[in-house]
């Protein structure tokens, strides 16, 4: 692995805009910090309404040459980039820790996952179809075929920089969409790096165009409002996705909203208890609990409710918690001071009402932006934790006597991105499934993410998938043909 300095140093700090690297207007830019420390790592550009309008010309200009791309090249172009993204986890890995704050070994885990989808999507170009029939009068053939939809404008967040994009510009570049991305202000890096491995392995030029900006609203509104844009996918909070939702609306563009959640996880009284802490682990603590599928409400029966929360306690309590370039380190720093202080509200707020903690419960006074790993138990109905999405290492507990009770309370919530429960009875796990009012379920694990699966939501979760057989299909338009014998 090469070292933070070598690592910043090979990373591009300008804007990519029809295949070329370049200053933003005015040679403005924006500073990158780590959340270790709260120091500055580097600048990139910072780009304009001017920027965002050269970046979206080149990819209209580029549309229709991209689309008459034959399949396999697009899906060979994946591979090649795959493969690519593989032999450099180690640096891609150390450069997502320097600008998010996750571990080494967890950034690294994020690389074999967000590459996947590269993968997966290099297979589905070849795979594009429509049918062929005959009309019910036999008239007629009717002809239905596929096309791209044509630019498409991306917003990735900063939790996970690398997969989030990679989930987008796979089936964007296997469908034959050009593209302008706007990665997080929080963590552009690593999505500059993608940029540079994509033109390392022959994207034509403006297929791919990236703008950073500090102004994410001011640059980005006036291209959702653009004719020439056909599609709008963003990742990230439910009341940034509503505005953005009014804004496409004026050209009535494919929208697709991967939004927050409030994850249920349920334990139910026949489950094992070590496999469901097991499980809790995964869902609440991968990437510091700075995630939408992250489990933010502990629904336990109340015969287990003491032995699991004992030994989450236990677990949660034992982790490392430090920078995440460091050794041995599990829990790195929240993404900003903003973010501490939000957890340490929830969890002021819930203690205040009656909630005891078990461990944790006080943010750090150490530089950086920490904040241990915590567990709360006999969390109140009323507390704040409850309907808000934590985002952060805080698991709260609640019990329940009554499995009726738990699904209705776990369904009563805006939000219907991902639920978590552990059973040992397939009946019931066949009807809690059903029951739960949530875009994916995990039934006794604590994972659900999968390139070949499709993720998504309902409700205030947002709409549209990505990932699996569904995923190329947001980037899809359908055509009907009718031909008269």
């Amino acid at each position: 692995m090469s070292d933070a300095a070598t690592v910043l140093g090979q990373v591009e700090k300008r804007l990519f805009i029809g295949g070329e690297w370049r200053d933003a207007e005015g040679g403005k830019t924006l500073e990158v910090d780590n959340p270790a420390t709260g120091e500055r790592l580097v600048d990139v550009a910072d780009a304009s309404v001017a920027d965002g309008d050269a970046a979206l010309t080149a990819a209209a200009e580029a549309q229709a040459d991209w689309a008459a791309t034959a399949p396999r090249e697009r899906g060979e172009l994946l591979r090649a980039a795959y493969d690519l993204i593989v032999e450099r986890t180690d640096d891609l890995a150390l450069l997502m820790t320097l600008e998010m704050g996750k571990p080494i070994a967890e950034a690294k885990g994020e690389v074999t996952y967000g590459s996947e989808f590269f993968r997966w999507f290099s297979e589905e170009a070849v795979r594009i179809s429509g049918r062929w029939s005959t009309a019910p009068n036999g008239a007629t053939r009717l002809v239905t075929m596929k096309q791209p939809v044509g630019p498409t404008l991306m917003i990735t967040p900063w939790n996970f920089p690398l997969a989030m994009g990679t989930r987008k510009i796979g089936p964007a570049i296997a469908a034959g969409c050009t593209m302008v991305v706007k990665p997080a202000a929080e963590t552009p890096l690593t999505m500059l790096a993608l940029a540079q491995i994509l033109e390392e392995v022959g994207l034509p030029k403006g297929v791919l165009n990236v703008v950073t900006t500090s102004d994410s609203g001011g640059v980005m509104e006036p291209l959702i409002r653009d004719p020439r844009t056909r599609k709008l996918t963003f990742t990230g909070s439910t009341p940034v996705g509503r505005r953005l939702v009014e804004q496409s609306a004026d050209q009535l563009l494919r929208v697709s909203m991967e939004l927050g959640g409030n994850a249920p996880f349920i334990v139910f009284g026949d489950a094992d208890v070590d496999a469901a802490v097991e499980g809790a682990m995964l869902a609440k603590m991968r990437n510091i609990g700075e995630a939408c599928t992250a489990a933010n409400r502990f629904y336990v029966h109340a015969d287990l409710a003491q032995e699991f929360s004992r030994k989450l306690a236990d677990r949660m309590g034992a982790m490392t918690v430090g920078d995440g370039t460091q050794d041995g380190v599990e829990v790195g720093p929240l993404i900003n001071a903003k973010a501490v202080d939000k957890v340490t509200a929830l969890v002021d707020d819930a203690t205040e009402r009656g909630a005891n903690v078990v461990t944790g419960g006080t943010a750090s006074d150490e530089p950086g932006y920490f904040y241990p790993p915590t567990v709360l138990t006999d969390v109140p109905l009323e507390a704040q934790m409850v309907r808000e999405e934590i985002f952060g290492p805080v698991a709260g507990i609640q019990t329940f006597t009554d499995d009726d009770d738990a699904i209705r309370r776990a369904n009563d919530t805006e939000y219907g991105l991902v639920a978590y429960f552990f059973t040992k009875d397939l009946s019931r796990a066949l009807r809690v499934s059903e029951a739960l009012e949530y875009g994916m379920v995990g039934v006794n694990q604590g994972i659900v993410s999968n390139p070949a699966a499709p993720f998504g939501g309902v409700k205030a979760s947002g709409f549209g998938r990505e990932g699996g057989f569904e995923g190329i299909e947001e980037y899809l338009e359908t055509k009907y043909v009718g031909l008269a014998l």
